[in-house]
């Protein structure tokens, strides 16, 4: 291997990988990944092997698969082959046509991801995109992936995601609600929770000895003092003081207009934002194809594609694993991180 050449980041145990939806780009996600093994860590999916196999004949991957029985028989097949621990489909996939059928298959590869990490047997959970309409019509009594990990966890307090590009990591305070209703929920006490467990994360999982945060205001110009709203001074700017009080440097409210500038950027280790787009976006226009969604404040590292399940390029072979292998990277640099906390 020259120098030049990125080494693999290596963990006590292997990562799990969740199939995601079928029908989407997450199969053809993998079977990238994995031939691009040199660079990323030992992995074992949890999936339909056959499924995986028709798609790489498809595609036109050189990929073989291995069936295992346990995540410890990961490291002994992976260099020749993508390990396979097997959840059958219901029915045999459609690139771009989820089915309803195959739902139950989706979830218990969460499921089954989660068990292991609790138990010690992967180092991380790595989740592909899932279809939320679909799980939904199964029955899926949770918003989103987040909060199926935090009920699977047995987790009392909702955590916290964090999205993480090149140069920049953001927090949601509110997520997967209308901006109307991010608006009405938004609080003093969700603004310094998430901002506490983000700060912990930081330190723990991110190698940051003193992490800085900047809490964006929720109006234009944050607020202009009171002219624009009364949020900043009524919710932002008590919060920014319990924070502070509680010994975690934190500022603002910045207006979120000048908050993701690359000069402004270096004045923080994470931006504490109000609500989803405000978070995403600017991640998203910085590094689309390898931003990383990763999950705060779980008894297990959880990181994932920051992008869906793309289903109109389902099956084409144009799929960008960019986000995927970030997600393993950041996944196996949080583990390290970890255990070497003790956490």
């Amino acid at each position: 291997m020259t120098p030049c050449t990125p080494r693999r980041k290596e963990t006590a145990a292997p990562l799990a990988l969740t199939m995601g939806e079928p029908a989407g780009i997450g199969g053809e996600l993998t079977l990238k990944a994995w031939l691009r093994r040199d660079q990323t860590p030992t992995f074992f999916v949890i999936d339909d092997p056959d499924r995986l196999r028709r798609l790489a004949r498809t595609l036109g991957l050189p990929v073989e698969i291995a069936v295992i029985d346990t995540p410890q028989q990961t490291s002994a097949t992976f260099e020749a082959a993508l390990p396979v621990l097997a959840r059958r489909l219901a029915v045999a996939s459609v690139p771009g046509a989820p089915n309803l059928e195959n739902a139950p298959a989706v979830r218990a590869s969460i499921e089954d991801a989660v068990a292991s990490a609790m138990s010690g047997q992967a180092a991380a959970v790595v989740t592909n995109p899932v279809h939320k309409e679909t799980l939904y019509r199964s029955g899926f009594p949770f918003p989103g992936h987040t909060e199926f990990l935090a009920d699977l966890g047995g987790m009392a307090t909702p955590p916290v995601m964090m999205l993480v590009a090149t140069g920049l990591r953001t927090v949601p305070v509110t997520v997967h609600v209308s901006l109307a209703d991010a608006i009405k929920t938004l609080s003093t006490e969700r603004i310094v929770a998430a901002a506490t467990i983000a700060h912990a994360a930081l330190r723990t999982d991110f190698g940051f000895a003193k992490p800085r945060l900047a809490v964006a205001g929720l109006n234009p110009h944050a607020g202009e003092g009171g002219a624009l709203g009364n949020e900043e001074t009524e919710v932002i700017v008590p919060a920014i003081a319990a924070l502070r009080a509680n010994g975690i440097e934190a500022f603002g409210p910045r207006p979120a207009d000048a908050l993701f500038s690359a000069r402004a950027r270096k004045d923080y280790d994470a931006a504490i934002c109000m609500y989803h787009d405000q978070a995403l976006i600017p991640v998203k226009t910085l590094d689309f194809d390898g931003a990383v969604n990763v999950t705060l404040g779980l008894p297990f590292v959880r990181t994932s594609p920051d992008h869906g399940t793309a289903l109109d390029i389902a099956g084409t072979g144009n799929a960008h694993v960019s986000s995927l292998l970030a997600a393993l990277g950041v996944a196996a640099d949080m583990a390290r991180r970890r255990s070497r906390a003790g956490a």
